[in-house]
């Protein structure tokens, strides 16, 4: 089964082994005018802090709410200048009109939407937005002798699959974050991009992974060192952004982003 707590148990390895943000996500945040400096943000599910720092760099003030401590120490270390809340978002009162932006950084799949989407809309000023991302480790339309070799794996498990949508599907995403009617959503973007990675950085990587067991992970390394050593990895990642409806109409968004 998927354990969310799996990320607080490796949290040693977490920073150093995921891979960051594409620089196209930050450059489309920024035409779009989101990144602007002074603006008050709330973060959900912000780790070790992946998109923490560069929204500090662009200036903004981040609260970051962070369930676990181990990953929340981390997140201080890395960012003092964050303010980091150690609770479930579920938990935590964010305030009415509050922050000019809400960001979910390949966190809203472990979010309680039905409690998360009405607090963040609360908490958002008007104009604000909730800008929701993930990387997905593994491009689909990219197929590799690597790809091949993690899908094998995939294969042979007779564990129960992670319950619910997709977790990296932007489609299914998108439509549970709208079913409330609290939340209007521009076109997705999506962001293609690649990186080379030896044996050792793939262990560390899928060890990240909440649905990934020790002898699975190792299958994977196992898979580098048959390849030559190092694996082109095609990833890619999409972005949303979500602006609130209020008083039965339409929220006013002060950017929006076009269709990819």
């Amino acid at each position: 089964m998927v354990d969310p707590g799996h990320f607080e148990r490796h949290a040693a390895v977490y920073a150093g082994a995921r891979p960051p943000y594409p620089d196209a996500l930050w450059d489309e945040l920024l035409r779009a005018g989101y990144l602007t400096p002074g603006r008050r943000v709330l973060e959900l599910g912000a780790g070790t802090g992946l998109a923490t720092g560069p929204l500090l760099a662009a200036g903004l003030g981040v609260t970051a709410v962070e369930p676990g401590p181990r990953l929340a120490e981390r997140l201080r270390a890395a960012h003092p200048a964050a303010t980091v809340v150690v609770a479930r978002a579920e938990d935590v009162d964010h305030g009415e009109d509050t922050y000019d932006l809400a960001v979910a950084a390949t966190s809203v799949h472990w979010l309680d939407l039905d409690v998360v989407l009405p607090a963040v809309h609360r908490a958002l000023r008007p104009g604000g937005a909730f800008l929701v991302w993930r990387n997905v480790f593994g491009d689909r339309a990219v197929r590799t002798p690597f790809r091949a070799r993690v899908e094998e794996v995939v294969a042979r498990r007779t564990r129960p699959a992670r319950p619910g949508p997709d977790a990296e599907d932007a489609a299914a995403t998108v439509a549970a974050l709208k079913r409330s009617g609290l939340f209007r959503a521009d076109p997705v973007r999506t962001f293609r991009w690649s990186v080379d990675l030896d044996e050792d950085q793939v262990r560390r990587l899928f060890t990240t992974f909440s649905d990934w067991t020790p002898d699975e992970v190792e299958a994977v390394a196992r898979a580098v060192r048959d390849l030559g050593g190092v694996v082109t990895e095609h990833y890619l990642s999409w972005l949303v952004a979500l602006h609130p409806v209020r008083h039965g109409g339409i929220g006013r968004g002060r950017a929006s982003f076009s269709q990819a």
